[in-house]
């Protein structure tokens, strides 16, 4: 069975998602897989109800479409996954048409969040990389807030600092932090989100705590 959970609308789409989740019935084993850690093998063993210690189970992908070939590699195993008695619930930013359309095809139940047009004032996400990037405490702060307020997702926040702290390795610029502080924070990124909201906890609160804490 196949459930999405997507667009722009953050604040709804992630209520509707974690009312889903407390939906599930009790004593189902649920697995939290994130872009960093996807492993086909296990999988694979998902949706063929082949694993160890139980019969079904419930595997949430947070952010799983960010890059193109594990997209590519997910989009081909959408139809097993339906047919699976386990299921597969994705949890994303705004997906492109091809993507949408492979769910449709695989009669996922698609549940799509968009703001209002009159809404959708851009943020420039490179003004909080850019504060971080420089270590500026009271403008990281500030730009995080104007982000939120203006329904930017905390997917597309963490990934711009992500690719911050990318570009200050290639760059070798190590003039605000050091490798091991901009490894740590890699680190710290990568599974804040799906562990905060695996645990029950406020994502937003979690990612704050990242900011306020970083430096």
């Amino acid at each position: 069975m196949l459930y999405l959970f997507t667009g722009d609308n953050t604040k709804n789409k992630l209520l509707a998602y974690e009312k889903f989740i407390k939906s599930i019935p009790p004593g189902t084993e649920i697995f939290f897989i994130n872009r960093n850690d996807l492993d086909p093998t296990q999988l694979g063993s998902f949706y063929s109800s082949m694993g160890l210690f139980f019969a079904k189970c419930a595997v949430v992908f947070s952010d799983i479409f960010d890059r193109k070939e594990t997209q590519n590699f997910i989009l081909k195993k959408l139809e097993l996954m339906n047919q699976s008695a386990s299921s597969f619930i994705f949890l994303d930013g705004k997906l492109n048409k091809i993507t949408l359309d492979a769910f449709k095809k695989a009669k996922a139940e698609i549940n799509i969040f968009e703001l209002p047009k009159a809404k959708k004032e851009k943020f420039n996400n490179f003004l909080l990389a850019n504060a971080f990037g420089q270590k500026d405490k009271l403008n990281l702060w500030i730009y995080y807030r104007l982000a939120v307020d203006k329904g930017v997702g905390l997917e597309e926040l963490v990934g711009v600092l992500f690719w911050k702290i990318k570009d200050m390795f290639l760059k070798k610029d190590f003039n605000k932090f050091s490798p091991e502080q901009l490894k740590n924070f890699s680190g710290k990124l990568s599974y804040l989100l799906p562990e905060a909201r695996k645990v029950g906890q406020d994502a937003e609160i979690a990612f704050e705590k990242f900011l306020l804490e970083a430096f």
